[in-house]
């Protein structure tokens, strides 16, 4: 027993009553709460929860609701088949949500259901071969918009059984691949088609052969606001417009913006007087998007930025009940706040406080409800009462008074040509000041996203595990505004590899990290980095890199970033090889990689393909530094399978304690 005992991980013997460190068998324990919706009325909010089946090896998804006081929590779906997207009718009387759960039509697939709020079994009201992504009600509650994958005519024709069968892919798109979705064959579009609840018979609002998207009612009924792509080469040039369009089958849409980027995400004022949507960057730029809110007059004329002097992203904007202001979400450096603006202009003014995300939100009558997550506390549902946050659910908390979690802290340096960098520092459990610990740099992917203040398995997971967890906000990241962001463009693994180690030495020379127990490591473009770092320096003793690419030049019409390459670097007979070189130093200088380093990929990733983790493993086989690949079979760029990600997390652990303690 004593010898037993002396081989258990230090971390295992801190606490020996009351809460315990977080470990693997806790990893699918607990439930994302998601999608807020609050009634008509303002009384209940709905959402959707998502929890693991183990035994099953899947996730499944049920829709929930909430009393704005918090006194009721009810499941409202209970089927093994996941449902989402609840949306309430205007009148109140119903909540739609998709589902791909068995129902009374001949077709399979997600279909639209209709729970009666006044009791009775949910009853589907679509029965359709084509993919349904989208419901949006009209404000008389009889009619839905509805997003809709068109399947090719040939196809449609075809029975159940000879659609399973396989049939050679034609590819006749210039970019024709997209993770998850696979080959975009043919020409299949997601367009809106116009549904009556009663009849339950569709029609296709617009004829022209082109995807659309974020169709919204205007506040009559009259006509629908939505985003497309109507550039004459649309496949090519990533942008989008806003348009409007009589709610009538077959009408013929107008459009509203000019802009030579994407607008998306429209939303009616309550007069129906104006439309609020949210500008990106152009074109060129679209990999290093920061979105601005804008409004527009419903009939045209010319757009207002309205966050102009913010200088940061924002998302998911509406309109007050009044009219007279926009509300919407900011990501500010390692936070995501509520905030809200007059629609004649003027002051940003910030609705919520504190180190936390604001992860979703939305507002009707006197609710505005908000999921909420910080470091140590997974989303859970909010209402702002009163201009503060009240929480409503806990669907977590009884895991959580279960364990002890690690302190997360901000932390700020400079890097060698003198930027500034933040980040966030997560400690040991049980850390103690003067000790150092190994430390495991771990970098987020995008580039334009942020590591921030919300609850992040990954990274409680190895502070319970005994390390020191640095994430990095590097030239690139999203929350810094938009020079911030796009000083990399051109330049990938430059400026991003400058941030991430100057964030090592800091935490080295804070005392906190022990300077020869260093790893590295991170997904996608976090897996990129994690090339770029070992083909820099040696001073990382373990490495693991997932879904990334060293030689981005084998890439050009591999994976699903074609438009991307084209606008930023472009095609190496316009450009030349030499930017192309510039970008390619991991895997053409992988004699300079002394770093044991795992590689990790599902084999469906179109998004960043096995074939860059198998270049890199090869490359390092080759030059003699210890290597292992893992592949993910039917796994897309985000690894879904329950048992999966375990296995992943399990293979983290092991990689880093074989080269770390």
């Amino acid at each position: 027993m004593t010898c037993a005992k002396l081989l258990l991980p230090w971390f295992t013997l801190i606490l020996t009553a009351g809460p315990r460190p977080l470990t693997l068998d806790d990893m699918h324990k607990f439930k994302d709460a998601a999608d807020p919706r609050c009634s008509p009325d303002g009384k209940w909010i709905a959402y959707t929860l998502a929890s693991v089946d183990p035994a099953a090896d899947k996730r499944d998804t049920d829709i929930w609701m909430v009393s704005y006081d918090g006194k009721e929590n009810i499941r409202v779906t209970t089927s093994p088949e996941s449902e989402t997207s609840p949306r309430w009718s205007p009148d109140g009387r119903y909540l739609a949500f998709l589902s791909g759960r068995p129902g009374t039509g001949k077709n399979k697939g997600t279909q639209i259901w209709l729970l009666d709020r006044r009791g009775g079994e949910a009853q589907q009201i679509t029965d359709t071969k084509a993919r349904i992504s989208g419901l949006e009600w009209a404000p008389d509650s009889k009619r839905v918009a509805v997003l809709v994958r068109d399947e090719e005519e040939e196809i449609q024709k075809l029975s159940d059984k000879d659609r399973e069968k396989p049939r050679p892919i034609v590819i006749d798109r210039y970019s024709f691949k997209r993770d998850g979705a696979g080959y975009l064959s043919g020409m299949k579009r997601t367009r809106i088609q116009l549904l009556d609840v009663a009849s339950k018979k569709m029609e296709l609002l617009t004829t022209a052969d082109f995807d659309e998207g974020g169709p919204v009612w205007s506040p009559d009924g009259t006509r629908i606001a939505f985003t497309s792509n109507h550039a004459a080469d649309w496949d090519k040039i990533p942008t989008s417009d806003v348009f409007v369009v009589d709610a009538k089958p077959g009408a013929t849409p107008k459009k509203l913006t000019v802009f030579p980027g994407s607008d998306t995400s429209p939303v009616w004022s309550p007069d129906g007087k104006w439309i609020a949507y949210l500008q990106g960057s152009e074109h060129g730029l679209g990999e290093y998007n920061m979105t601005k809110l804008a409004v527009i007059g419903a009939d045209g004329g010319v757009a207002k930025i309205l966050t102009a002097s913010l200088d940061r992203g924002v998302s998911r904007p509406d309109f007050t009940a009044d009219g007279k202001a926009l509300r919407f979400l900011v990501a500010d450096d390692m936070s995501v706040y509520l905030a809200q603006v007059p629609v004649a202009g003027g002051a940003v003014e910030r609705l919520t406080a504190g180190q936390r995300v604001i992860g979703a939100w939305d507002q009707a009558a006197a609710c505005t409800a908000a999921l909420v997550s910080s470091d140590n506390s997974p989303g859970d549902l909010y209402v702002l009462d009163g201009g503060s946050l009240r929480k409503l659910t806990g669907h977590n908390d009884a895991l959580l008074a279960e364990l002890t979690l690690p302190v997360t802290e901000e932390v700020k340096f400079k890097s060698k040509d003198g930027n500034e960098a933040h980040g966030l520092l997560t400690k040991p459990l049980g850390y103690e000041a003067g000790k150092k610990y190994p430390l495991l740099l771990r970098i987020h992917g995008g580039p334009n996203a942020q590591d921030q203040h919300a609850f992040q398995l990954e990274r409680q997971m190895f502070a319970a595990s005994g390390y020191a967890v640095l994430n990095v906000n590097y030239r690139g990241s999203s929350g810094r505004g938009q020079q911030y962001t796009v000083s990399i463009a051109k330049d990938w693994g430059n400026k991003e590899v400058l941030d991430l180690l100057a964030g090592v030495d800091h935490v080295v020379a804070s005392g906190v990290a022990d300077p020869e127990k260093l790893g590295v490591g991170g997904w996608s473009y976090g897996g990129i980095l994690t090339d770029y770092l070992v083909a820099t320096t040696t001073r990382f003793k373990a490495a693991t890199s997932g879904a990334g690419v060293a030689f981005p030049l084998a890439f050009y019409g591999h994976d699903q970033y074609i438009r991307q390459y084209d606008n930023e670097i472009g095609p190496p007979w316009k450009t030349g090889i030499e930017p192309w070189v510039k970008i390619s130093y991991p895997f053409l200088h992988a004699d300079r990689i002394k770093t044991p380093t795992l590689f990790l990929c599902g084999d469906k990733d179109f998004n960043v393909p096995l074939l860059g983790s198998e270049q890199m493993y090869q490359a390092l086989r080759n030059v003699g530094v210890d290597t292992q690949l893992i592949i993910y079979p039917g796994e897309n760029h985000g690894i879904a399978k329950p048992s999966f990600q375990r296995d992943r997390m399990q293979r983290y652990l092991d990689w880093y304690k074989k080269y770390l303690n």
